[in-house]
């Protein structure tokens, strides 16, 4: 029998170690970060809603924002028995979802290069992606490998 999964809700982060999957449904310009340390198999993922806390009016949620949400799901892998230096991303969503969002400040792209910019910063490589496009998708990250599979409803299911 399987387990229900953990989901990962908007402006929410999750941690599993060895078992388990984490669930984030219909990513659209959010980003879905996942993160893993193979070595120690935790598994970790934030759903993150803007790229950082500078245009944001509520502030106390770290998770809504690329950069603070990539750094404290960081800290609560560590908490779970993470090494840093085993972390590994990989990342979903960010698409443009709307006619005419592009001039509106394209914010699945600034989400996308905020995640990237931060996960740089934080010497975390990545190693797998599916983000652009114009295509909702939901994630499942397996806590015990560490393989992310996203699904579209049009495009079918890709395994990073």
């Amino acid at each position: 029998m399987r387990d229900d999964p953990v989901v990962i809700g908007i402006a929410q982060a999750g941690v599993l170690r060895e078992t388990g999957h984490l669930v984030s449904y219909a990513l659209g310009s959010c980003v879905g970060i996942c993160l893993y340390d193979r070595e120690r198999c935790v598994a970790g993922m934030v759903h993150v809603m803007l790229p950082g806390e500078e245009a944001a009016i509520d502030r106390k949620n770290p998770f809504k924002f690329a950069d603070s949400g990539c750094r404290e799901l960081v800290r609560l892998m560590v908490e779970r028995g993470a090494e840093r230096r085993h972390i590994t991303a990989k990342i979903a969503g960010g698409a443009c979802m709307f006619q005419g969002e592009r001039s509106l400040g394209a914010i699945g792209e600034r989400n996308v290069q905020a995640v990237r910019e931060t996960l740089r910063l934080l010497h975390i490589p990545i190693l797998g992606a599916d983000t652009g496009k114009d295509h909702g998708r939901t994630i499942d990250l397996d806590a015990a490998t560490g393989i992310l599979t996203v699904k579209t409803v049009r495009l079918g299911t890709l395994t990073l």
